[in-house]
Parts: C-alpha cells; sequence; structure tokens
C-alpha cells in the first residue's frame, strides 16, 4: 500500500529590517514552514530588493511577491503594532503579507520575530 502525505500549500509572509541576511531569513522561514509546501514569500514593496530576501527566496525555489504599505494596513491583522505602522504605514507587514500573497487564505501562524526578521503563515484560499 502507497502512503501519500499530503502538504498544504503556504506563503510566509516576511517582515524585517533592512540588511537582514539570508540566514536569519531562511532560519526564521523553515522554523514555521514544518512539512507544508512553500508556494512563495510575501512582504512589503519597499523590502522586494533586499538581497538577503531575494537570496533566501532563491535558495527555497520560491519567488517574492510584494504589497504596498496601503494595501497590508486593508488586512486586520491579529497582531497590529503601533510601531510597525508609524515605520512603514501598516500595522502588520508579515500577517498582512501572507494572507494577501495567499489570496486571502486562512493564517494559520501569527506573527513569530526571529531577531531582525517577523514570519507569518497562511495556507492558499
Amino acid at each position: 500500500m502507497c502512503r501519500t502525505e499530503f502538504r498544504a500549500p503556504v506563503v510566509i509572509g516576511v517582515g524585517m529590517r533592512p540588511g537582514a541576511a539570508s540566514a536569519a531569513i531562511l532560519a526564521a522561514v523553515r522554523h514555521v514552514l514544518g512539512d507544508a509546501t512553500l508556494v512563495c514569500l510575501a512582504t512589503i514593496d519597499r523590502r522586494a530588493d533586499e538581497p538577503g530576501l531575494r537570496v533566501a527566496a532563491e535558495e527555497l525555489g520560491v519567488r517574492v511577491r510584494t504589497f504596498s504599505a496601503a494595501e497590508l494596513d486593508g488586512v486586520a491583522v491579529p497582531t497590529p503594532a503601533d510601531r510597525t505602522k508609524s515605520a512603514v504605514g501598516a500595522a502588520g507587514v508579515a500577517e498582512a503579507a501572507a494572507v494577501l500573497g495567499s489570496n486571502g487564505g486562512v493564517l494559520m501562524r501569527a506573527k513569530e520575530i526571529h531577531g531582525n526578521v517577523t514570519v507569518a503563515m497562511a495556507r492558499i484560499g
């Protein structure tokens, strides 16, 4: 008998400080990913060209999808942060980016902070 495991397709939202190292991003992503199938990383558009994010995405074999602060701020997140709102114009990056990147999917993991990197995960809807 052949057994096949189901691996849910997910998007991981990433918030980070400028200059975050790819190793830090990879460690945070792998911490929350588990057995799920990663479709893409998602973040705010102002981080689109961050070398650490680009290298991490390349190593994971996925693309980076970005959203404007206004798009991210339009998503109700379970753990909004005033500091993030004043810094980037959205109450949350990782959770909102995960939800938007998953086309309105279900947030499976609320934001987790790993040093200079914050990650959240949503199942594709």
